[in-house]
Order: C-alpha cells, then structure tokens, then sequence
C-alpha cells in the first residue's frame, strides 16, 4: 500500500461506524416512540425531538474514540435503565411517559403502586424484556472506535452542540424573547421526548409546578369558610354531578339544531334534559373559564378565585365527599390551575399522563371510574368529572369506529375542500363526545341516585363556521360565537325532581355566562350561603340578564358585549 493511499485511509470518516453508534444510543427512545407512530398515538414530535437528542451520546466517543466501547457501555446502561420505564409504561397504557405519570408516581403509596404492578403484570412482559434487551447489546457489539482528526472530532461535536442548545434559540431570538429561563426552558421542551431527559426534565418540571400548585393550595387552605352555609339536603343519600366539556361548540350538536346527526344519544334523551340554549363561556381557553365557572370570579373580577372559596371548598363544607375524574393532563405547565382545583377534592382520579395534547386519550377512560365512585359509600357525594372533549387535534378525540362523517354532506356550500377533512374531523368528535355524556347519564340513572347532573363546555370552538371565515379553533383577540358558544343541559333522576318540582323549561332561552356558574349551580341543589345572588342563577326567578362579556379581564376596556356585538353564526 502506497503512503498516499495509507494517508486516505487515516482521514477517511468510518461512516458506518458512526451510523451503529448513533443506532445504539437512538434504540433506547427511539423504540417507544416508533411504537407511538404505529399504533396514531401521539403525533410526530416526539419522535423528531428523541432522534435529533440521541446525537448528544456521538459526542464522547468521537472525543474518545479509543475508549468508545466502554464509554457506550456506560451509557447505554443508563439509557436502557431509563428507557424500561417509557417503554413499559407503553406496553401497559398504550401512552407515553411524561411528566404527569411522575406526579401519580410520587402521589402514589408503595401499596399502591405494589397493586398497580400485580395488576398489569403479564407474562409476555418478560420475553419482551428480555428481547428488547437482547437487540440493545447486539447493537453495542457493533460500536467501534471511530477515529477523527483532533480538529474535525471538536468541529464535529461543536456542530452537535448547536444543534441541540444553540439552534433551538433562533426562535426566541427573532421574537425578542431570549432569555436564560426561556433558553434553559426551550431545551428542556426538545430533550425531553428522550431518555432519561423524559425522568430527569419531568421530575425538574414535576418539582416546579408542585410548589406552584402547593402555594395555590396553601392559599385555598387559608381562606375562611364561606359564611351561613345551609344545605337543605342533610339526613338524606344525595349524590350531584358536574360535568365539564371541553372545546365543544353547541352549533355542531344536533340537540341544537345543527344539520348533522352528531348527537343521536342525547337527542335519545331529550325529554329527560333541560337543554339551554344561550350559554356562553367568558373566554376561549380552559383554565381562565374554570378560574371563573367554579369560584366567584368573573370577567369584571378576575381576581377573586384567589381571595373567595371555590366551588369545591363550600361543597367539602357543607358535608359532601368530594371526587375529581380527569381525562385531561394532569401536571403541565398549563394545567397547574386544574391539578390545584383537583387536589381540593378529596380524592382524584387522573387518567391522561400524555405529554402532549396531540395524543389518544379517549374520554370513555372516565366511565369506569365513575362507576366505582357512583357505588362510594358516602351518604352525600359531589363528582367532577372533566373530559378532554373535542379539543384538537380532533382526529385524537374518536377511536376509528366513530370516523362516520367522511364527506362533505350536511355542510354548508361556503366550506372549502380543504376544509372539509378538519369539519368531518370535529363532527366525529362531537359524535363520539354525545356517546361519553350520554353513558355517563345513564350509568347516574342506574345507580336510582336523589340528584342530579349538570353538562357544559368550557368554551366553543370556530371550527369554519361562517363564509369566508379561515380561523380554526380560537382566538380572543378576534372573537367570534362559535368560539364561546357551549352546550348546558341538566339531568335530573326521578327521585329528585318529585322532591323538587320546578319548571326549568322557562329558562332556557335565557343568555347566561358561566362566569355565574357558581350562583346557578348552589341554586339547583338548594345550598344557599352568604354572597349567594339569585341574579346571578340561571334558574332563579330573579335572575338578572347581563352583558355577555367576553375578552381578556386583564384590559377591561377591550371587553365586548358578545350578545350585542356578535350576531350568532348558524
């Protein structure tokens, strides 16, 4: 061999070297989240995310490439150790690991936990085990020192660090955002689809947004009972229920009116609910509603859910054993304020631990849980139960038996080709939606229980509701109805309405806020306490008809009278 060809061969990049090395370190996110794509899980991010990470393990070895085996061993250790929890926590609920599934971990006793194991173990979890182990030290065999120049080993790792820290600011930067908390923050976001960032990221934010959800709860804990509390349905088995929809515009329901059958179980029920039809929620996004829906703030006091007792406080006071079911996620930094409403609860069942909204998570999980609390043995119950609705993307929102508007029928001659996928999309959801309410109505009535139930959406959805209207989903700074527009019905089993007669019917045209929710919900099973305002209750003979303000509180002089202002979108 000639000295030129000796020299060609020393600077030639071992590519297939490199290529099984980063295969090795890949395997270990990047199984579980090619699972996630097979099954439609979850979108793509994660697994972008998980194989841009991998490429951080390149870097000790081309630093070291004569100690690469060794080094990729102790890696690969680690991340095997780690990946065993995503991957089998997928293998169990078809889910990913997040940062939610570290909070029911840490809320969870070892007894608990000991249950959980015995529950789901099956034997095929250890072959698996043990073939998914078996690949991973197949792969390392092929690892091999991959020898670089010293300049082009440090250029190589310069371009993989920038890759992972620098270049994920140029979004920020071009905003005008950057920071040292936004940058630390958008890098944890791109590393934590990966192992062990999923354990290390989640258990850093999980710590974050406990002390942010345990000061919110030292407040609650703080504040003084509500005064007066009466409760007229003492010495007797009572059993209420809240149900709370989320991103269900009413204007796609057949119960009211709309041109598909998208509604065929409640529509079934109609004689046995109270259907009302100009509700409307003060703002488009889920945690603002319910600061205000279940406290006595509203959009001229956005502030008061801090300073008053909410709806689960006063219903705790007056005796009731108090249950939160959530098919939402459950510790986000988003959805602080809704693990903080929970945990006033005295118990809670949290079914969502996806990492992203973008995921299968189907609201027929809360049935069976409902159930078991329905047959509690307390003798005065109050349940929340809070579905993920049709919240996008809506193709997450139905299993595949519920796909049945597939074309363009029964729309409107204004709706564009493009268009028509995302509507069919949303009507499938709002299907599948009425199937949810409607089991959990009739599981209620099974159990002969003295009460009553209560539906709504948190807020609409603009799903292209009027001609020439491109905006999908929400925007508050251009509001329209379909955005605002929720569906309210009440159930009321038997029992109830001969111990209650009252004629709801009179009221349902009536425009209400559930800013007031508060006010219409103690009305409806009798509680009354001071700052109680029958004016304020949809069902009150007294009720009061205010501006339906909409907009953000913060600049109350952009609040717009959605019932003057926007005509309704049919």
């Amino acid at each position: 061999m000639t000295a030129t060809a000796t020299l060609r061969d020393s600077t030639r990049v071992d590519w297939r070297g490199l290529a099984w090395a980063y295969l090795f370190f890949w395997y270990f996110s990047g199984v579980t989240h090619v699972l996630l794509q097979l099954s439609g899980t979850t979108g793509s991010y994660g697994l972008r995310q998980a194989t841009i990470a991998s490429f951080l393990w390149l870097i000790p070895l081309l630093l070291f490439p004569q100690r690469a085996r060794p080094i990729a061993a102790g890696i690969g250790l680690v991340l095997w150790a780690f990946s065993l929890a995503s991957l089998g926590y997928y293998c169990i609920y078809g889910q990913e690991f997040s940062q939610s599934v570290i909070f029911i971990m840490f809320e969870s006793n070892p007894a608990e936990a000991s249950e959980y194991f015995a529950q789901y173990f099956a034997w095929w979890m250890v072959p698996a085990l043990l073939i998914y182990s078996t690949v991973a030290w197949l792969l390392w065999r092929r690892v091999r020192p991959v020898h670089l120049s010293r300049r082009a080993a440090w250029i190589s790792v310069l371009l993989i660090a920038f890759s992972l820290l620098a270049f994920p600011q140029i979004k920020n930067l071009r905003r005008g955002a950057l920071s040292a908390a936004l940058a630390a923050e958008t890098i944890q976001t791109r590393m934590e689809p990966a192992v062990p960032w999923q354990m290390v990221v989640g258990y850093l934010q999980y710590q974050e947004q406990l002390a942010g959800m345990q000061e919110l709860l030292d407040k609650n804990k703080k504040l003084p009972p509500i005064e007066n509390l009466v409760d007229p349905n003492n010495g007797q088995p009572t059993s209420f229920v809240l149900v709370i929809g989320e991103s269900t515009n009413r204007q796609h329901m057949s119960l009211y009116g709309y041109a598909r059958k998208t509604t065929p179980k409640l529509d079934a029920l109609r004689t046995q609910l109270t259907v009302f039809n100009q509700v409307i929620g003060p703002r488009p996004y889920t945690i603002e509603v319910l600061q205000q829906a279940l406290t006595f703030a509203d959009q001229e006091n956005p502030d008061l859910y801090l300073s008053t007792p909410s709806l689960m406080n006063i219903m705790k006071q007056a005796g009731y054993k108090t249950f939160w079911i959530t098919n939402q996620q459950t510790m986000t930094k988003r959805n602080t304020m809704l693990t903080n409403f929970s945990q006033q609860m005295d118990e809670q069942i949290y079914l969502n631990h996806s990492r992203e909204q973008n995921s299968r998570a189907y609201d027929d999980n809360v049935l069976e849980p409902f159930q078991q609390v329905l047959a509690d043995p307390a003798e005065k119950k109050f349940i929340v139960v809070h579905l993920l609705g049709t919240h996008m993307k809506y193709e997450y929102r139905f299993p595949p038996e519920f796909a049945h508007f597939n074309d363009r029928s029964g729309l409107a001659e204004w709706v564009t080709e493009e268009q028509v996928p995302v509507i069919n999309n949303y009507d499938n959801a709002v299907l599948f939606n009425d199937q949810v309410v409607a089991r959990l109505i009739d599981i209620f009535a099974a159990t002969e229980a003295h009460g009553l139930l209560v539906y709504f959406s948190d807020h609409g959805e603009d799903v292209f509701d009027s001609p020439g209207h491109k905006v999908l989903g929400r925007n508050e700074g251009r509001p329209t109805e379909p955005m605002y527009a929720v569906p309210f019905l009440i159930w009321e089993s038997e029992d109830w309405k001969e111990a209650h007669p009252r004629d709801l019917s009179a009221f349902v045209d009536r425009p209400y806020q559930t800013s007031h929710f508060i006010h219409t919900w103690a009305d409806l099973i009798g509680l009354r306490f001071a700052g109680f305002d029958p004016s304020k209750s949809l069902v009150n003979s007294a009720f009061k008809e205010r501006p339906l303000l909409v907009g953000d509180p913060a600049s109350p002089k952009g609040l717009i009278d959605l019932h003057t202002r926007l005509p309704a979108q049919q």
